[in-house]
């Protein structure tokens, strides 16, 4: 065979090839690293782009140098028709469950009757995600399978589609001191997560084209593996967080502890929010600490997993049933519960709103005992066909209202009975309207309907309104039922001998509350005007109405189009408070304040420092409420927006912010800034 000199030039092209390839794979592995695990950026996602692709040329013009490992076999591209299951060398086992101090510290005792009296025991913790569980195997440091959990002893061969996760490593990083990870077998497990600000943006992107919108993040990380379609899967922003390692020899993990150190630096993720504890003190601390602060974290979670530390007593310790004995999962107080309607009632709000609400047989949900929730209106409880009898499920988060989310079709009986809306208020038996034929929500018209007056009382006083200590619902339907009040004003001619005729009230209190009554006599318009309720007029609105007219008796001459004039008050608005200030029942009560010495300041046009610039806040603030950020920048002359718009000066990012808002205002030019830039414009 004759070699030319063209034979030799191609292969030295190809070893230059070989060598850039080997180079390139290196660097682009280092960037996924920082930016999917150590969520630090080592270059542009541009310049990384532009290597990938050179990348990918070079391996077309090369294909025998492709690799498993090359990061651009992530997406397999083609559909597959369906998986493949595979058994798990050791069980993916569940966790048994612990829901407070008692429960944990019976978990404790028990583990500690299996070890020796001598041994101290140490637990470390860490955050329990609400995803899907999967491991995956690398044989000498190359990624050769993915598997779901399944039962716990066989599960689903999703390796095609993991490999398109960015966080998930093709090939295990070089790390000093964790060499022998990188030989022989290595098995990871972990939850796959999609984030929330993923998971909401996935949501808009689906609304906006017509699509039905997914339920909840952990379901759509799950429903998203298991597609046949890697590139589907590829479409949808995925992560792995890593929560354990094994070897053939288990002596070489000898710690949970260490687990994570090691998962760490063979190059995926593992949570950082996590801690040794040595007693059940410890580990109560960190699960309040985390209970406060989960809304914050990036993923869902629902509570901590607590497993001994030593890898050697973990293991000693055993399996009990389906689960191991050295491990737990303390859970927060679930958001979700069902329980059963005993019975529907109509609650009538201030404006007369006439809402049903479920009775409820008492359930725990979210730390609070809840025996009832609402259903909305009429419409909706057709659309859910909910029925009193019906076993629902209810959902509670923080201080939300509960809300029945469904009912349970197949617990049925047939001995359910359907909601019939009454004619009638249930309060004052006043004939129920709708004011538009198209609207979804019954009417009490009666301005003195029980219910509307002690609500309308209540809204008054309420903090967003006047402030008034002390006047809350109890109290203000004691005062109500003794005949000391009517309506609103009548609060004002309260004094501290009427109040100790009644059972609730003792010296301190009563003085406490004529005081905070007589100390809001001539309240700032903005407040006033929220609290006397007139419909679709909030805090932002009664603000913007008050820094347009300055006296209330310009607003109440004020026309349709003045009103217009006014941002953020459509025809809706407008109508409303037309309506409001022409009612008689309204116009007499305004005139019975003005005769007892109660009015509204006028606004004085006083230049604050934000005076003209427009704000919105998005995500959580650490330092101070939403509420409390808007009433610090309406203070300056701010005006605090609801909604982003081309007119927002300041979009304020807070934490777990959605990538729509600040494209929105990469859009509209609006300036984007922190907290911290915040407090120095309000400092």
């Amino acid at each position: 065979m004759v070699f030319t000199g063209n034979f030799y030039r191609m292969k030295n092209d190809k070893l230059k090839a070989a060598e850039r390839i080997k180079k390139l794979r290196e660097l682009i592995s280092d960037y996924r690293y920082h930016y999917h695990v150590l969520d630090e950026s080592v270059m542009s996602e541009a310049a990384a782009d532009s290597l990938k692709h050179e990348l990918t040329q070079l391996e077309d013009q090369y294909p025998d140098l492709i690799t498993p490992d090359s990061p651009t076999q992530r997406v397999a591209g083609e559909p597959i028709s369906g998986f493949r299951t595979i058994g798990h060398r050791i069980p993916m086992l569940s966790l048994n469950d612990v829901f407070n101090q008692i429960e944990l510290e019976a978990w404790i005792k028990r583990i500690k009757k299996f070890l020796p009296p001598s041994v101290r025991l140490e637990y470390f913790m860490d955050l329990k995600m609400d995803g899907f569980a999967a491991a995956l195997v690398y044989e000498d440091g190359i990624l050769t399978s993915a598997v779901t959990r399944g039962d716990g002893r066989v599960g689903e061969d999703v390796t095609a589609n993991v490999r398109t996760i960015e966080s998930v490593p093709l090939r295990l990083r070089k790390a000093a001191g964790y060499e022998k990870f990188l030989k022989g077998r290595t098995e990871i497990r972990g939850e796959i997560v999609m984030y929330k600000k993923d998971f909401s943006r996935l949501n808009e992107s689906r609304a906006a084209s017509g699509q039905p919108l997914f339920a909840n993040p952990r379901n759509t990380a799950a429903g998203t593996i298991r597609q046949l379609n890697p590139n589907l899967v590829a479409e949808r922003p995925l992560h792995f967080h890593s929560y354990d390692i094994l070897r053939d020899d288990p002596g070489e993990v000898v710690t949970n502890n260490f687990a994570y150190k090691a998962i760490r630096e063979l190059g995926l993720q593992a949570n950082s929010e996590t801690k040794l504890a040595k007693d059940s003190k410890d580990i109560l601390d960190f699960a309040n600490q985390w209970e406060e602060k989960r809304a914050k974290l990036p993923f869902n979670t629902d509570g901590l997993v607590i497993k001994v530390n030593d890898r050697l007593l973990y293991a000693r310790l055993g399996v009990v049933g389906k689960a191991p004995r050295g491990a737990a999962a303390y859970k927060y107080p679930a958001e979700q519960a069902t329980t059963k309607v005993k019975d529907i009632f109509i609650s009538i709000g201030r404006t007369g709103s006439a809402t049903p609400v479920a009775i409820l047989e008492p359930v725990l949900v979210a730390g609070s005992t809840v025996q009832m929730a609402t259903l909305h209106n009429e419409s909706e409880v057709k659309r859910k066909d909910i029925r009193v009898g019906d076993t629902v499920i209810i959902h509670k988060a923080g201080d939300i209202i509960p809300e029945v989310i469904e009912p349970l079709l197949r617990l049925r009986t047939g001995t359910e009975k359907e909601f019939t809306m009454p004619l009638d208020c249930p309060e004052c038996s006043t004939r129920l309207v709708k004011l538009k034929a198209d609207e979804a929500v019954w009417r009490c018209p009666n301005n003195s309907c029980p219910s509307r007056v002690w609500k309308r009382i209540q809204h008054y006083a309420s903090k967003a309104a006047l402030d008034i200590e002390g006047l809350g619902e109890k109290n203000v339907i004691a005062l109500l039922n003794s005949g000391l009040i009517n309506d609103t004003a009548d609060i004002y001619e309260l004094k501290k001998e009427d109040l100790l005729g009644l059972d609730r009230f003792a010296e301190i209190s009563a003085t406490k509350l004529v005081n905070a009554i007589q100390s809001q006599k001539t309240p700032p318009l903005a407040r006033f005007l929220y609290g006397l309720g007139i419909r679709h007029v909030g805090v932002q609105t009664a603000v913007d109405l008050a820094n347009r007219f300055k006296r209330l008796d310009t607003l109440g001459n004020a026309t349709f189009n003045d009103l217009r004039e006014v941002e953020g008050v459509g025809d809706i608005v407008a109508e409303s408070i037309l309506f409001w200030f022409e009612d008689d029942d309204n116009q007499r009560i305004l005139a019975k304040f003005r005769s007892l010495g109660v009015w509204p300041q006028d606004v004085k046009t006083v230049g604050g420092k934000l005076s003209g610039k427009r704000f919105v806040v998005t995500g959580s603030l650490e330092s101070m409420s939403r509420e409390e950020a808007a009433e610090r920048i309406r203070a300056l002359g701010g005006t605090f927006q609801s909604s982003l718009g081309k007119d927002t000066d300041y979009l304020v990012v807070g934490a777990n912010v959605g990538a729509n808002k600040l494209a929105r205002a990469e859009k509209f030019g609006t300036h984007v800034i922190h907290e911290k830039q915040l407090l120095g414009l309000l400092n």
